[in-house]
């Protein structure tokens, strides 16, 4: 079947300013070098007043204090939170295929280079820090750096996860951090399979504190329904990458399956989940996600009301959406389209889906990514240096108060 792709080779450096921690080689695999380079990466400077322990994380001297970990979907770790601010602004420019953004318990975030497979911090206000590359990472089309998800206790444990597609599959790795050093980078999910197209390669930790991962077909759409693969899936492991407890199918990290390439995923408040999925040339999707559901792909795409399929709660033309990144947040889940160079809004009750609203269309080209700030705009990261048609300070990761976008 052909492909609908979402790559390209281009490569823009952003205007980093340098990390302030001392940096540790790793090596684990291969960089821009080639097969057998290596990595490096510094901590991040947290806020010693988020919480954190002496001495675990580069001192915070310019950052601002206070802070609570990232919305929603991840338990905070912090004692305090930001005043909510009221205006939109541009966090950050000039960034170079970037993938992903999780917020650290300061309210400052972490965002992926896909290409470069670099990590970055950034806070509202300063330049982005480059926190070095990520060692093992082998990128190409749509495969690289994707996916961070910051562990909910990290004031005490100091680790964050990253998907990474390495020499020969895609994986999530484990990096923990002490005393403003990388200690640890360790893969704890490995064998998911990879391919130029159709990696998945979101993170996110849901509400009951397990880490959710969501991966793709790579290309062989039977994977989706082989539940001994992990592609085409929804996983939910626990911190180690082992199955998490009450997973639906007994020593298996499947969660649900039958799926093409979820980028997305968020929760409700009441603890409902909700994926984006890219179809193939005729419907993208929103799915309400139950354990142990098949929805579908490669049998049916869409809504087919077709007896043990899951139908989506919406579906879009490809045109319109090729969906990424999405965010719960006042009653609505807000999604980022890549194609459709929109952010869609689209109100959820009960597990029901209200008319959607198109916001944003054409304003800023591809939109990847969509996550809840702590401080309560909505944090969208633009995708035009990977494919489409850049402007002169692409990529961009912008704010935006929820008011702002109707």
């Amino acid at each position: 079947m052909p492909h609908r792709r979402d790559a390209s080779s281009g490569h823009r450096r952003a205007g980093l300013v340098a990390p302030v921690a001392l940096a540790v080689v790793l090596g684990v695999g291969a960089c821009s070098g080639g097969p057998g380079a290596e990595g490096s990466l510094t901590a991040p400077v947290v806020s010693s007043s988020s919480g954190s322990s002496p001495g675990t994380t580069a001192p915070a001297t310019s950052a601002p204090s206070g802070g609570t970990s990232s919305g929603p979907t991840s338990p905070s770790a912090s004692p305090s939170s930001p005043a909510l601010s009221p205006r939109r602004s541009i966090v950050a420019r000039d960034l170079d295929v970037p993938w992903s953004t999780a917020f650290l318990p300061d309210g400052s975030a972490l965002v992926t280079l896909r290409d470069r497979a670099h990590l970055l911090q950034v806070r509202d206000g300063r330049p982005p820090v480059d926190l070095g590359r990520v060692g093992g990472v082998v990128p190409g089309g749509e495969g690289g750096l994707l996916g961070v998800a910051v562990s909910p206790a990290f004031t005490s444990d100091h680790t964050v996860f990253l998907y990474t597609t390495a020499a020969q599959d895609n994986r999530v790795v484990r990096v923990t951090f002490e005393g403003g050093r990388t200690t640890s980078q360790r893969a704890i999910l490995t064998g998911i399979p990879k391919a130029r197209n159709h990696n998945g390669g979101r993170l996110a930790f849901g509400p009951d504190g397990y880490l959710y991962v969501t991966t793709g077909d790579a290309g062989r759409t039977q994977r989706a329904q082989d539940r001994s693969s992990l592609g085409g899936k929804i996983l939910r492991v626990t911190r180690d990458g082992k199955p998490a407890p009450g997973n639906p199918f007994p020593g298996s990290p499947v969660w649900s399956y039958g799926h093409r390439n979820v980028q997305g995923i968020a929760w409700a408040p009441d603890g409902t989940m909700y994926a984006s999925e890219f179809g193939q040339n005729t419907w993208d999707e929103l799915n309400r996600i139950e354990p142990g559901r098949d929805y579908g792909w490669p049998v049916v795409e869409g809504r087919v009301g077709r007896e043990g399929y899951v139908d989506p709660l919406l579906q879009w033309p490809t045109s319109d959406a090729s969906p990424s990144g999405i965010a719960w947040a006042d009653g609505a889940v807000w999604m980022a389209a890549l194609r459709g160079e929109s952010l869609w809004r689209i109100p959820v009750s009960g597990g029901r889906a209200g008319d959607p609203q198109r916001l944003l269309h054409g304003r800023y080209g591809r939109l990847r990514d969509a996550v809840l700030a702590p401080d309560g705009r909505l944090w969208v990261l633009t995708n035009n240096t990977a494919r489409g048609t850049p402007a002169a300070d692409d990529d961009k990761l912008l704010a935006f108060p929820l008011r702002d976008l109707g």
